[in-house]
């Protein structure tokens, strides 16, 4: 997740300008996943709150409504400053508003293979996996991360839009494996939970710790005492496309943590803002924008999250609708594209060169790194080849645009 070097240069583009309306935008509505976005005010009393709450607004922080959270869309520094810094130095940012979950139980990896469709059972220790909540009409119900600990529980971290429709959904399954005898049971938590990104991370974190950092490699996890907090999950993955970690810490501890990891030159704080385009830029879905439940993972070009074994077997939900997709193709795909000119934003539709609407925009940006606009969208698949030329109408005009391959900026996850 990652300054003051690229802002001239990007500020000389128009680019800063254009950055600024996007974020406007994020303020008003965006994409929150199965909730929007909006500025909090003093009407919001009723917003949950993070732990952190009261130390963002100390710290300056922008507040808004994020799916029914007051969360922090950006500090002092710019949007673009922000972002950047993410990229080239690390960023602290509070994902507490998001749903963790421990699975107990001797049943539990049959419980969560009835939900998702990965492959829980071939997960070494301590090792997760990004998976897919998904209907019997093979629409996504949430994406969520999986990790088989060794501590005899099933770590679920799934998001913050979607808690209610995850819990409720988690929750009546249960009730049918309990209904048929089997041993499963849930923990909803309430730690906090802040995401650390960025290449000088792992620099930062490890005086924190006594566990060499350099063996915990991506989607990997393990407890340990951080800058000394016992207790703490410290998961490599995150949502930026740069090193990090996710830390699951106790609440009552969070702020010193935060002050703690602050406290060296290389960390800022970063909100909203900057996490939506820096996870654009790695060609991540945001839920409720880029994929929900009219979209398969087929479609949405997550046929790598199914595990061979389960295209097989056929018992997830859906699975006899989205199998025969992986090899039969759909008539529509997600897609990146890349433009020039006017920033390209959800919803805007996608043309054919001749004109024809052929798909629409999911989410859109300018690309701090790129100095260009980039975005995601559906498209008919016969135009879903990299490298395409297509056209996104902008204010009634047709723009020129190329498909793309994502992540549109190269990715740096740690695997040792």
């Amino acid at each position: 997740m990652m300054w003051a070097r690229l802002l001239v240069g990007v500020g000389g583009s128009g680019l800063g300008v254009r950055a600024s309306r996007d974020l406007q935008g994020l303020l008003r509505v965006g994409g929150a996943g199965c909730a929007g976005r909006r500025q909090a005010s003093s009407g919001d009393a009723d917003l949950k709150k993070t732990p952190l709450f009261d130390f963002h607004r100390e710290q300056g922080g922008k507040m808004v409504e994020f799916a029914g959270w007051s969360m922090p869309v950006q500090y002092k520094d710019s949007h673009i400053a922000s972002h950047m810094h993410t990229r080239e130095h690390c960023s602290i940012f509070d994902v507490s508003h998001m749903l963790q979950t421990k699975v107990h139980g001797k049943d539990r990896v049959k419980f969560m293979e009835s939900l998702v469709v990965a492959d829980i059972a071939e997960l070494k220790d301590n090792q997760g996996t990004l998976s897919l909540f998904t209907t019997e009409k093979g629409g996504i119900i949430d994406d969520l991360i999986v990790t088989r600990t060794d501590q005899g529980y099933l770590y679920v971290v799934s998001n913050a839009g979607c808690a209610d429709k995850d819990s409720a959904h988690m929750k009546a399954r249960l009730a049918e494996f309990k209904a048929a005898g089997l041993d499963v049971d849930m923990e909803f938590l309430d730690e906090a939970l802040i995401a650390v990104q960025g290449p000088s991370m792992a620099q930062v974190l490890q005086q924190g710790l006594k566990e060499d950092l350099s063996k915990l490699t991506f989607m990997n996890s393990t407890l340990a005492t951080v800058f000394g907090i016992p207790g703490c999950r410290v998961t490599r993955c995150g949502y930026t496309g740069e090193d990090g970690v996710e830390i699951s810490v106790p609440s009552s501890r969070v702020v010193e943590l935060t002050e703690k990891l602050l406290s060296h030159s290389e960390v800022k704080l970063a909100g909203l803002g900057s996490r939506d385009s820096l996870r654009l830029e790695a060609g991540l879905c945001l839920y409720g924008n880029d994929i929900d439940e009219t979209t398969t993972p087929v479609e949405g070009t997550l046929v790598w999250t199914i595990g061979k074994r389960r295209r097989q077997t056929k018992d997830f939900p859906g699975a006899d609708i989205i199998v025969p997709q992986i090899k039969a193709k759909t008539a529509r795909k997600r897609v990146g594209l890349v433009s020039t000119g006017p920033p390209v934003r959800q919803h805007t539709p996608i043309l054919s060169p001749n004109g024809k609407v052929i798909g629409e925009v999911t989410s859109g940006c300018p690309s701090p790194c790129l100095k260009k606009n980039i975005a995601m969208g559906y498209v008919d698949s016969a135009f879903a080849k990299n490298g395409t030329a297509i056209q996104v109408e902008v204010r009634k005009k047709a723009v020129p645009a190329t498909i793309s391959k994502m992540p549109f900026v190269p990715t740096n996850y740690y695997s040792g």
